[in-house]
């Protein structure tokens, strides 16, 4: 089996003193999801991932920004730094920093420290995005990204997505990865029409990349042929070299089990010529996430 990048994985220790994870709080819910406690656990490290992954050859792990609510956003970077030692993943960090904010710079030169972060998420850039609220504080924070070679993983649907593309437009230098295909709420005939509109936008800017990843929360019922033309398009639009995959564990374990979702992936790009598939299975990403 050709030999996968998973880029985008979230890990937890609920007992840790000096990180929270709202989202996995009792009682809390997921946004659109409502209930997710079919996943919620004490704790999921590396160990249980690489346990849960050991047979879709999956051969190394980008882990995104998941420790919601935590005080300094820089000590998840630190814990999973101290699991990469003990574990040798994830390869690559993807943590938190509000942009919009004038520490921005400061505290992403704290997140420096640790020799795997590669770049940040912060959900308040789609906010800013729809609000027209596009600050002095953000444009530089997004300046320095670049300047340091830091990505940007953007969550952003198909309403905010032209403003995006002039975003990216403004910062040619910055690598951005738009996550979750776009993150769609629904798969009507008109959303996908629309979704397609939004994501083109996105494609037409070469420094845009795109993420395939969390389909399940697009349609929890998903199966090959669902999903297979929002797949098929994205890598028409973007072309393999700026395509990647990801699972979105454990989140998408509500919908499907870790094998299943990769093998849907390998099956759906197996069309392509064998270059193409290493692209969007492990190349872009380890370009991408300089791993």
């Amino acid at each position: 089996m050709l030999k996968i990048v998973d880029t985008h994985v979230h890990l937890f220790d609920l007992t840790h003193k000096d990180l929270l994870w709202s989202w996995l709080a009792p009682g809390a819910e997921e946004g659109r999801l409502g209930n997710i406690d079919g996943i919620k656990s004490l704790r999921y490290e590396a160990e249980n991932l690489i346990a849960e992954s050991r047979f879709a050859a999956v051969d190394k792990f980008v882990h995104i920004q998941a420790a919601i609510g935590s005080k300094d956003p820089v000590i998840e970077t630190k814990w999973l730094s101290q699991m990469f030692a003990r574990t040798s993943l994830p390869a690559a960090i993807v943590g938190h920093v509000d942009l919009t904010l004038e520490s921005a710079q400061k505290v992403i030169d704290q997140h420096l420290q640790f020799a795997n972060f590669r770049g940040v998420r912060d959900f308040a850039v789609e906010g800013a995005l729809s609000s027209g609220d596009i600050n002095k504080e953000l444009n530089l924070a997004l300046s320095y990204l670049a300047e340091n070679n830091l990505v940007l993983d953007l969550d952003c649907q198909w309403p905010n997505m032209t403003l995006a593309a002039a975003m990216a437009r403004k910062h040619p230098q910055l690598k951005i990865v738009i996550e979750h295909i776009g993150i769609p709420t629904s798969t009507t005939d008109g959303y996908f029409a629309n979704w397609k509109i939004g994501m083109q936008a996105l494609a037409n800017e070469p420094n845009i990349f795109c993420k395939i990843s969390g389909v399940g929360m697009m349609d929890p019922k998903f199966t090959l042929s669902s999903i297979r033309p929002w797949i098929e398009h994205c890598v028409s639009i973007f072309g393999p070299e700026r395509c990647m995959i990801g699972s979105n564990w454990p989140l998408d374990r509500l919908f499907s089990s870790y094998d299943a979702v990769f093998n849907i992936y390998r099956e759906i790009i197996s069309q392509y010529s064998v270059e193409e598939q290493i692209a969007i299975s492990s190349a872009t990403a380890n370009s991408f996430y300089r791993i």
